[in-house]
């Protein structure tokens, strides 16, 4: 096992491998050889196999690649999505404040 698969965390293996087999299967659904997906990937057919399997060790660009042949490279922009960040959007929340203090002098239209 390299270093880099042995320090992933078990959830990221999880997901990656999750990720690979769907891209197996779509792939395989598309009825694209695995000789032409990695062709038109730019990738070597070891590769490709790696993605297919998650190997964490394959850079995020390549799984990229292969998701754009597959006709699926536009998921890609949902994965972080601001607006489906739960967490994030709860805490932005929580830091909000409870008054807003307007700084400097008053205007004379406030008047």
């Amino acid at each position: 096992m390299r270093r880099q698969d042995a320090i992933a965390p078990v959830p990221v293996k999880r997901a990656l491998r999750k990720l690979g087999q769907d891209i197996r299967d779509a792939r395989r659904r598309r009825r694209i050889p695995v000789e032409i997906a990695a062709e038109r990937a730019s990738i070597s057919r070891t590769t490709l196999s790696k993605v297919e399997k998650g190997n964490p060790g394959v850079s995020m660009g390549i799984y990229a690649r292969v998701l754009f042949v597959l006709g699926m490279a536009d998921r890609l922009a949902q994965l972080a999505d601001v607006r489906t960040d739960d967490l994030g959007l709860g805490l932005a929340d929580e830091a909000l404040p409870e008054r807003i203090r307007r700084s400097g002098p008053p205007r004379k239209d406030d008047a």
